[in-house]
């Protein structure tokens, strides 16, 4: 399971309204037939309007300043390991993400208990995915595609006249280029903005950073999990804990459908690895066999070569160490393995 929150000027820059943020995420129901488009759902309702939900999150930013974040950005991705258990049915998910929203304002320090009912949140299941350059396909289908394009350029020069050479014999290296590149649907260069394969369901959760009464400030991108403030010389606490948020989605989803979880899907372990990779890999190499078999199965899948690990000694040079971290951090972040 892989989660992010985010304010909501990081990745694009969604000042004032949210308005921009809800006609992004609405891009998918476009050409769509109402029966299967996916509308706006709160802890309560369903099919709800995008309209609605402006409405509701840009009327909620009372007692807010000028730089203040209006609202956050969550995303929930499962992993396809995660979706198969479900079935890929977003009824299912819908259910899990009013569960973890639960979770979500377990999370808050403060003076008085946080329930769902005092946060204003709208989430909506995407059932696509496309390519980005950070991804794995697209890293390695570069050079190619720097190619392809510097070889299109000189045909169009050729065309008007502005340089000479044989537009048939670029254009049949243009095509090997094609066929060369490592990775295609079919059959055709992956490039960036092209769908992806496969079950790639996911969550969009738009949470105002004010509760729902228009009152107090709830922000998940607090600096310290636990704090106090004096304010008006009345003692108040503040803070957010992200790592309990994480770790509460993985046990919620795994109670709530029987998941088995690999060591390699949880947060502890991708936590581990960017904090202490030696015991990431200790841990890795001292699972019960058949564990041990499942997670390098996963990894191998994900395109990760597994050093050999001694079980009772980790000594990997420092390199090879460093370049498995990466390679198990781009699976991560691609969704290859859910952690």
């Amino acid at each position: 399971m892989y989660i992010a929150i985010t304010k909501q000027h990081q990745g694009e820059n969604f000042n004032g309204s949210v308005r921009d943020f809800v006609k992004y995420l609405e891009k998918e129901n476009e050409d769509k037939s109402p029966e299967l488009q996916q509308h706006f759902f709160d802890q309560y309702n369903d099919g709800i309007s995008a309209e609605e939900v402006i409405s509701e999150i840009d009327n909620n930013t009372a007692r807010l300043g000028k730089k203040d974040p209006k609202f956050y950005s969550i995303v929930v991705s499962p992993s396809k390991g995660e979706l198969r258990a479900i079935g890929n049915d977003p009824e299912k998910l819908r259910e899990y993400t009013r569960e973890i929203m639960k979770d979500y304002v377990a999370c808050f320090y403060r003076d008085r208990k946080v329930n769902v009912d005092d946060i204003k949140y709208y989430a909506k299941i995407e059932r696509e995915r496309t390519f980005k350059g950070t991804d794995k396909e697209i890293r390695e289908n570069q050079p190619y595609a720097t190619k392809i394009l510097e070889l299109k350029k000189e045909v169009a020069r050729i065309e008007r006249g502005a340089s000479k050479g044989n537009i048939k014999s670029i254009k049949k290296e243009i095509d090997r280029l094609e066929e060369d590149a490592p990775h295609k649907i079919g059959g055709k260069r992956i490039v960036r903005g092209m769908k992806k394969e496969g079950m790639q369901t996911h969550v969009h959760i738009i949470v105002s950073r004010t509760d729902a009464i228009n009152s107090y400030s709830l922000s998940p991108g607090a600096k310290f999990k636990e704090s106090t403030t004096v304010l008006n010389g009345v003692p108040q606490k503040q803070g957010f804990h992200r790592d309990k948020f994480y770790q509460a989605v993985e046990k919620t989803f795994d109670k709530k459908f029987g998941y088995k979880r690999n060591f390699v899907e949880t947060y502890k372990a991708r936590n581990m690895l960017d904090k202490d990779p030696k015991r990431f890999l200790a841990m890795l190499a001292g699972l019960p066999t058949t564990e041990k078999q499942v997670a390098f199965k996963m990894l191998f899948k994900a395109g990760i070569n597994v050093p050999t690990i001694p079980t009772n000694k980790v000594q990997l040079a420092y390199k090879a160490l460093m370049k498995f971290k990466r390679g198990v951090e781009t699976a991560i972040s691609s969704g290859s393995i859910g952690v």
